[in-house]
């Protein structure tokens, strides 16, 4: 299926794909690591310009999945709880570890991370859209060549 780029986002980080109602996202990276954290600064830099945010706050982020797409959903889902728990609108993701383990005989993948941000302000941080929810539409991960593409939806 070939998608429609409709908007660029942050160049060689993720760009916006055609899509009726909600935010329809491609995802780069030229390794896993790097195609979940920026899977991860799409998500904000939907929700507002993250240049304008401050790295002066520190999260740890842990998210485990069965396979990478439920990976992805639950990582980004994390994020998401962060912003909506905490007020905090992260500008910096590192993706330090991605681990895959056999655990009772099923695959369990578990990613690890550090956001940093700043808690959101409107009058410093510019609205863009509010994010309801990650979803499960059209989610895939491929690799293409040396790069990898994480396809999503994110629910507005």
């Amino acid at each position: 299926m070939e998608e429609k780029i409709v908007q660029r986002g942050l160049p060689g980080v993720f760009d916006y794909l055609e899509h009726t109602a909600d935010l329809y996202i491609v995802a780069y990276g030229d390794n896993i690591l790097d195609l979940y954290r920026n899977a991860g600064i799409a998500l904000f830099e939907s929700m507002t310009n993250t240049k304008d945010v401050d790295r002066v706050i520190e999260k740890r982020v842990v998210a485990e999945g069965f396979d990478l797409e439920n990976l992805l959903y639950r990582w980004l889902e994390e994020l998401l709880i962060i912003y909506y728990s905490e007020n905090i609108m992260c500008s910096e993701i590192e993706t330090s570890s991605l681990e895959i383990k056999r655990v009772n005989g099923e695959l369990n993948y578990r990613l690890e991370g550090i956001c940093r941000g700043e808690e959101f302000n409107p009058e410093k941080h510019e609205p863009r859209v509010e994010i309801k929810a990650v979803t499960y539409h059209l989610m895939r991960i491929v690799r293409e060549d040396s790069e990898w593409r994480a396809y999503f939806v994110l629910d507005i």
